[in-house]
């Protein structure tokens, strides 16, 4: 199955897709993949994306859970051990111009070791 750029997570969630009859089975991974962040379970996420044969680069701009990207949804969940995890799926050069380093800092996340992470991904560590 493959997946084009736009999967939403959150009150309502809404996918574009290439072939309707899988619908509601990516409707379950998309609320999923939104879950297991929100849960900082690393290795469901992992098991998810292995069973479906997707890397999260390919996938991670489409992604969105609770109108955040996967990134900002761990800092406001608390899930430190699965926003490395997608942080080291991303390359530097993506997480460096995402902006999330920014709106960590702007939004009381200065503190999260997923920040220091982030920025080390991108290159910029203190």
């Amino acid at each position: 199955m493959r997946l084009l750029p736009t999967l939403l997570c959150g009150a309502a969630v809404t996918l574009t897709l290439v072939a309707a009859p899988a619908a509601v089975a990516d409707d379950q991974l998309a609320a999923s993949m939104c879950d297991y962040v929100a849960a900082d379970d690393k290795n469901r996420l992992r098991k998810v994306l292995s069973d479906y044969r997707l890397r999260l680069r390919n996938i991670y701009d489409g992604v969105v859970c609770n109108g955040e990207n996967l990134i900002r949804h761990a800092f406001k969940s608390n899930a430190n051990d699965v926003g490395e995890f997608i942080v080291k799926q991303l390359p530097g050069s993506a997480v460096a111009a995402s902006g999330d380093i920014g709106w960590a800092e702007g939004n009381g996340f200065a503190a999260s070791p997923l920040l220091a992470v982030l920025k080390d991904r991108a290159g910029g560590g203190d």
